[in-house]
């Protein structure tokens, strides 16, 4: 097996427990909007993991391919991926950044707090999500795609390792990479019912996310 491949297979447990998910909700353009948000602390110098999230060539090793410019009022294309604007750049502590994905607008922030020792990253998404979108899918469905790109970040701080596409795609059918999304969904699942969530509700929605996010097809009472 490929030496990035055998990492990432090495790390699809312990990387699930290394972060921290809350659900919760803010007014937004005086809209209710929902936030995911995800925290993990790296043995990174502030320095290291700020240049690992705003450099292209450095994205481009653990999220994709990215073109454009990470600075204030630049935009950014990730192949494949969402593009939008930088609308704060401050080094070494905050990126914010439209995320434009299939003609939905929404909001990320990365937020840095280290020295030179460790550096706990924060990114929260906002989105407005209409109530039957949300009871359909919950926080999972952007928050798998979010456990999967800190998994990517941690191999390359880790390592300064990247995965091609095709070891990507690979790693994402094979029987780790399923029990990956699965336990993040669980996780995604649980924090949306500490944030109010009926446990019913919450686990319906999750299982649907998943279903997705696998191929499963829905049958007819799903």
């Amino acid at each position: 097996m490929d030496t990035n491949l055998t990492k990432l297979h090495e790390m699809t447990d312990s990387q699930i427990p290394a972060v921290t998910r809350t659900v919760g909700s803010r007014p937004v353009g005086g809209d209710d909007a929902r936030v995911a948000t995800l925290t993990q602390t790296y043995p990174f110098a502030q320095a290291e993991v700020w240049n690992a999230i705003t450099t292209q060539d450095r994205i481009s090793r653990w999220l994709g391919p990215v073109s454009g410019d990470f600075k204030l009022g630049g935009r950014y294309q990730i192949e494949g991926n969402a593009s939008g604007e930088v609308l704060e750049c401050a080094e070494p502590n905050t990126l914010h950044v439209t995320w434009e994905y299939g003609g939905d607008i929404s909001w990320v922030t990365a937020t840095l707090r280290g020295d030179e020792n460790e550096t706990t990253l924060e990114v929260e998404h906002v989105a407005h999500v209409g109530v039957e979108d949300w009871k359909m899918f919950g926080p999972s469905a952007v928050g798998i795609g979010w456990d999967m790109m800190f998994l990517g970040l941690a191999l390359h701080l880790g390592s300064g390792d990247s995965l091609n596409p095709e070891e990507s795609a690979a790693w994402s059918v094979s029987a780790d990479g399923i029990r990956f999304m699965s336990r993040s969904n669980d996780a995604w699942r649980d924090a949306n019912i500490a944030a109010g969530e009926s446990e019913a509700d919450a686990t319906a929605a999750a299982k649907r996310c998943l279903d997705a996010y696998t191929g499963v097809e829905a049958g007819p009472d799903a």
